[in-house]
């Protein structure tokens, strides 16, 4: 019953009482649902996105692009494998196009995701390259929109 995963993908606080009465169906068939979910892996974890923006915690999100030397029977995954179990990372994706996976770090400061990606990542033997994006500011993840109703003391100009 995908429509459960959906409502649990948007808002994974709604108790099974809650999807049931938007769905038409019982509290225990919707818990008998979550439950095959959560035994086949379908449902991987439950997340709580924070504006960390609105905290007084500094925190820098890296995405890196590398480019990978595929390895021979595992191809990429082994690599991808090395490189996401590091705890500094918290996404990895094997790309399309002109390299090979996109690995998102996160650090408390420019010089710790630079040491990360110089003396972790970049020296991994099936690492060819490595180029890092800083995120300046997040708008939007995952569906959600991140807004800082703040005044940023610009004057607005219209042309």
């Amino acid at each position: 019953m995908l429509e459960v995963l959906e409502i649990l993908e948007n808002d994974s606080r709604l108790t099974a009482s809650e999807i049931a009465v938007r769905l038409g169906k019982t509290e225990d068939e919707i818990v008998k649902i979550i439950n095959k979910y959560e035994q086949d892996g379908t449902i991987v974890g439950y997340n709580t996105m924070i504006n960390w923006e609105r905290t007084e915690r500094e925190t820098v999100t890296a995405l890196i692009e590398v480019k990978v030397s595929p390895q021979r029977l595992d191809g990429f995954d082994r690599a991808a494998e090395r490189i996401y179990k590091f705890p500094e990372v918290t996404s990895c994706y094997l790309m399309s196009g002109g390299f090979d996976l996109t690995v998102i770090i996160e650090g408390k400061s420019l010089k710790e995701v630079a040491m990360f990606v110089s003396s972790k990542l970049a020296v991994l033997e099936a690492v060819l390259s490595t180029s890092t994006h800083f995120v300046l500011k997040k708008y939007k993840d995952k569906g959600q929109v991140f807004s800082n109703n703040e005044e940023d003391g610009r004057e607005a100009i219209f042309v």
